[in-house]
């Protein structure tokens, strides 16, 4: 049965690889078209600054052109003081509000709001873990579909597929939820209903772990591998 991690085995990483490789040419094709994620050490010297920018452009990109964005991004920078959370806390309602009509940056003062509202979580976690990058790097990989749920919970507009999106835009290991790894996943009935069901991340979760361990690769990289042996593998994976 989908989602039930105690009986369900899932597809050998081997078999997946092997597909992987055929589809996109041999091996060497494949190696190539595959990113390594940072380290542990690395993902905890990432600034909260950081981590507080990547949350707010995947909050602006999410059901908006990405490529407006990208090119307002360095205006983002400074309209919010680059993201220093001490100062973006500072800001009470009335400048948010005068923000949000400033022409530098996309005009939309509910997800204007949310700069400060992941700042205030952002400070939280660091005054608890030393830093955000400490606590991020805390998870594993069996376990880090449950760091998108905090996020989901703690954040402002995290959930679904932001989260996870702005974590692998910093860098940081994860498997993400593309449109070919949800076709795979269902397909293979790993999972089924909702995808951000407990139940789903879970089982999905539970898959890449199983996946990692046979392989010793991050998962970013089988989440990579197995969109390349399924679908039509035109997005980020």
């Amino acid at each position: 049965m989908a989602g039930n991690t105690s009986e369900f085995k899932a597809e050998s990483f081997q078999s997946i690889y092997r597909r992987a490789c055929k589809r996109k040419g041999g091996e060497k094709v494949l190696e190539a078209m595959l990113q390594a994620p940072l380290s542990k050490t690395e993902t905890e010297a990432i600034p909260d600054n950081r981590f507080l920018a990547a949350m707010t452009k995947q909050v602006f990109k999410s059901g908006f052109v990405w490529r407006v964005i990208e090119q307002k991004w360095p205006d983002f920078e400074t309209v919010f003081f680059g993201f220093n959370v001490d100062k973006v806390l500072l800001m009470p309602d009335e400048m948010l509000e005068q923000k949000s009509s400033d022409k530098r940056i996309v005009r939309n003062y509910k997800k204007v709001m949310t700069v400060r509202d992941n700042a205030m979580m952002i400070k939280d976690v660091a005054m608890e873990h030393g830093s955000f990058g400490k606590f991020v790097a805390g998870f594993d990989k069996d376990n880090i579909t449950e760091l998108w749920t905090f996020l989901k919970k703690r954040g402002a507009r995290l959930g679904g597929n932001t989260g996870p999106y702005m974590l692998r835009a910093l860098g940081i290991d994860t498997f993400l939820f593309s449109r070919d790894v949800e076709d795979y996943l269902r397909k293979n009935e790993i999972v089924d209903g909702g995808l951000t069901s407990k139940k789903s991340l879970s089982a999905a979760n539970a898959a890449f772990a199983q996946w990692h361990e046979e392989s010793g690769r991050s998962l970013q990289e089988i989440s990579a591998i197995v969109a390349y042996s399924w679908g039509t593998n035109n997005q980020v994976a």
